[in-house]
Formats: structure tokens, C-alpha cells, sequence
């Protein structure tokens, strides 16, 4: 009996996290985005649009995924990077806790 595969074993010297839910959907945005630049220059030389035409409806959809890949990877870091920071609650005026006399309370 052959061995099984693992498929979602991490990978040695992987320098980044676990994949996030929300960066395995921007994953598949930029595939979809991929396909989308192969795809639409066959249609539209299918369609009869001159090779020109094509070829730069190629160009302008790999640009745009391009810079849409380049946004989504900065969202992903910096919603990385907030997520590791924890914000404390503010204190009020003075920075004071807890209740009593330094709060206002009757002194004898």
C-alpha cells in the first residue's frame, strides 16, 4: 500500500504564518485574477478582435492584478501586525484604579 501525502504538513523554512482564512480568499482572488489574463485574450481572438487588441487587454488585466496582489498583501501585513499588538484600556484622567479614598471617598 502506497504511503499518503500529506498536502497540509508545513513546509521547512516557511518565514511566513499560517495562512489566514482571509489570505486564503485574497489566494484565490489572484488566481482567479490569473486565470482571467489568459483567458480573456483567447476569447477575444475567438471573437475575431485584431491580435493587437488582445495582447493589450492581456497586459492591462495582468496589470491590474499585479497591483491588486500588491494591496492585498499589504492588508494582510498590516492586519497581521495590528492583531499582534494589544491596546490597554484607558485609565481615565489620572491613571488611577480601583475605588476609595483616591477616588473622591470620605476621609474620616
Amino acid at each position: 500500500m502506497p504511503a499518503t501525502v500529506e498536502y497540509d504538513a508545513p513546509r521547512e523554512g516557511r518565514d511566513h504564518p499560517a495562512r489566514t482564512p482571509a489570505g486564503e480568499a485574497a489566494d484565490e482572488v489572484i488566481r482567479w485574477g490569473a486565470f482571467s489574463c489568459a483567458l480573456v485574450p483567447v476569447v477575444l481572438l475567438v471573437c475575431g478582435s485584431p491580435f493587437g487588441a488582445a495582447v493589450g487587454a492581456a497586459v492591462g488585466l495582468a496589470a491590474v492584478t499585479a497591483v491588486c496582489r500588491a494591496l492585498l498583501r499589504r492588508c494582510e501585513r498590516t492586519a497581521a501586525r495590528l492583531a499582534g499588538t494589544v491596546v490597554s484600556p484607558h485609565r481615565g484622567r489620572h491613571g488611577r484604579t480601583g475605588i476609595g479614598a483616591h477616588r473622591g471617598g470620605r476621609r474620616g
